[in-house]
């Protein structure tokens, strides 16, 4: 019992590192686009724009606010 207790306590780790990894991946392949202002400003709107989308979505979905 204590080696599963084991396994199950390194689950989070593994989720940042691989979360982590994900990110700086992302953002290396990103980051000649962030040299140009103009790309800048529209990854940026990108972004937000999704995130945005997200959160009014999931807020409809789960009744949280009605719209």
């Amino acid at each position: 019992m204590k080696d599963f207790l084991q396994n199950i306590s390194r689950y989070p780790r593994y989720l940042i590192s691989i979360s982590l990894g994900i990110f700086f991946a992302l953002f290396e392949r990103f980051k000649p686009v962030l040299s140009n202002p103009v790309s800048a400003i529209a990854l940026v709107g990108l972004v937000g724009g999704t995130f945005l989308f997200l959160v009014f979505t999931l807020r409809a979905m789960l009744g949280l606010n009605p719209v």
